[in-house]
């Protein structure tokens, strides 16, 4: 075994599947790298190649987002059967966990907050409380269901948010950690109202 070629193609193999690429005829993958090595005539243009792989993957896409919109929808319809689940007209859920008894914040307001933020499968992707020191940010620089949930909370609160995708990033997502159309869930304390 060439050692070099087999680590060319782990790192490929690893990459496509990275990607969500799943089903390929390693047979015919084979060829065409043969092909393209050895300079021989391609069974597709390359042209053609890029429109068959951008169909295939906005076609990923869209099952991945309906996927996620689907679970996120469920998740919600659940959970606002819980005990002690508040559901508002905007669709975000909150549930208290330790009742204020300070003021509320205004839009305009900047607050310190501890937080924690996790998907529905509670994959964390933030927690200022593992860094080691609060947040501070302005009511109105974060998504809209911290917006709205921020104004409603009395300092020293300590919810748990609900927050329907598109109440947080929408078809966007953020960053490799939250894909697109993800409801998220946040523990939230509003430490102090500056």
């Amino acid at each position: 075994m060439d050692k070099f070629s087999y680590a060319i193609g782990l790192g490929i193999g690893q990459n496509l599947l990275g990607m969500g690429a799943k089903g390929i005829a390693v047979d015919d993958f084979t060829q065409a790298i043969k092909d393209v090595l050895e300079g021989n005539q391609t069974a597709i243009s390359h042209q053609e190649a890029r429109e068959i792989v951008n169909k295939y993957f906005e076609e990923l896409e869209t099952k991945m987002n309906a996927a996620n919109i689907e679970q996120g929808k469920a998740f919600l319809e659940e959970n606002k059967k819980r005990p002690n689940v508040v559901t508002l007209p905007s669709g975000l859920q909150y549930e208290v966990i330790t009742e204020g008894t300070g003021k509320k914040a205004q839009a305009t307001d900047q607050v310190k907050c501890h937080y924690e933020g996790t998907l529905i499968d509670g994959t964390l992707f933030d927690s200022s409380i593992k860094r080691g020191q609060p947040a501070v940010f302005g009511v109105n620089q974060v998504i809209p269901g911290w917006v709205e949930a921020l104004q409603l909370m009395p300092e020293g609160s300590k919810w748990k948010l609900f927050i329907p995708s598109e109440l947080a990033y929408g078809a966007q997502g953020a960053g490799e950690m939250i894909p697109p159309h993800s409801t998220l869930v946040f523990e939230v304390e509003l430490i102090e109202v500056l």
